[in-house]
């Protein structure tokens, strides 16, 4: 599989990264392993998780997907082959909690969770750790100074945030750097083909915009991931609706080209959503569900579409 450099950090993953959001809770375990072991059969090694994951599934309250993914690498023997993410900031602090009550990103909160990602994904270092959601309470050189002490006690070998708007972004590296702190090296910010109407509003997820996509364009030390590029199965399924925050002047413009370059290209809507997403610039790698192997199979085949810069001009501009 196709591998991209993670910002500056010299950490190079897979051109499509794993979701894991429901391996151990609404997917169980040995279809999680078949997942996750098809993807790494197929060359892909990076791997995304979170401390919250999946808290909102019945009889969760988070840490499920850290667990499955820390079993699955102990009987599998391969941590040293596996690029591994996880986030903070998002846990529900109190039981049955919801994002009302995130832990945010304070130095106590930081601390503490990575020792219980370590503890549950059963390493004693993740490779990338992200700022799940923005946190205005607490001063951002507390957050950057907690984070680059985690970098240098060895726990973390990266930086990266979520859900963040670009002048946090910023304002967060300009800090980091001014410090000789470890800077964030990439986001993971919401992003498919298809824009938003304006206005749109995802609660605590924010959407890629044209000022994160310049930013990341003019910034060669600096990585987009995309979450939910595939809206969830959106593009192909009858019985998955479009989110209303995508009902915008251009949709049909946009859909009914991207099935023009579907049907010249012999690849299905979702292939070439994902194709676009990481031929287009800025390059933007992205993060892959699946809950059956010929959903993830699909995903992975994307790889192998090509698209000319006529087809890719005629995505970009259309609506």
């Amino acid at each position: 599989m196709q591998q991209l450099l993670l910002g500056n950090t010299g950490i190079q993953v897979s051109a499509l990264g794993l979701g894991c959001l429901n391996f151990g809770s609404r997917t169980d375990k040995e279809t999680s392993y078949r997942l996750l072991d098809q993807y790494v059969d197929a060359g892909g090694s990076f791997l995304d998780t979170s401390n919250n994951y999946a808290f909102w599934n019945e009889g969760c309250s988070g840490g499920e997907s850290e667990l499955l993914l820390g079993q699955w690498l102990k009987d599998r023997g391969n941590r040293e082959h596996i690029v591994l993410a996880t986030k903070v900031g998002a846990q529900p602090t109190i039981p049955g909690g919801g994002f009302e009550s995130m832990e945010g990103l304070s130095r106590k909160a930081i601390e503490q969770a990575i020792d219980g990602s370590l503890r549950r994904l059963g390493t004693d270092y993740v490779d990338l750790y992200y700022a799940h959601i923005d946190d205005v309470n607490t001063p951002m050189e507390e957050t950057m100074e907690a984070f680059d002490r985690l970098v240098r006690a060895g726990k973390v070998r990266a930086l990266g945030c979520s859900n963040h708007h670009t002048w946090r972004v910023e304002k967060a590296r300009n800090i980091s750097k001014s410090h000789h702190w470890t800077p964030y090296s990439c986001i993971q910010q919401r992003y498919t083909y298809l824009r938003p109407k304006p206005g749109a509003d995802f609660g605590v997820q924010i959407s890629a915009n044209d000022e994160l996509l310049n930013y990341c364009q003019t910034h060669d030390d600096f990585s987009l991931i995309a979450y939910s590029p595939l809206l969830n199965g959106s593009y192909t399924r009858s019985d998955t609706p479009l989110p209303k925050q995508y009902m915008s002047e251009d949709t049909q413009a946009r859909l009914s080209v991207l099935a023009e370059v579907a049907q010249e290209t012999g690849g299905t809507l979702n292939q070439i959503v994902l194709a676009w997403l990481l031929q287009s610039t800025p390059t933007t790698l992205s993060i892959i569900a699946a809950s059956k192997p010929e959903q993830l199979q699909e995903n992975l085949d994307s790889l192998n579409i090509r698209l000319t810069q006529e087809k890719l001009h005629r995505l970009h501009t259309a609506g």
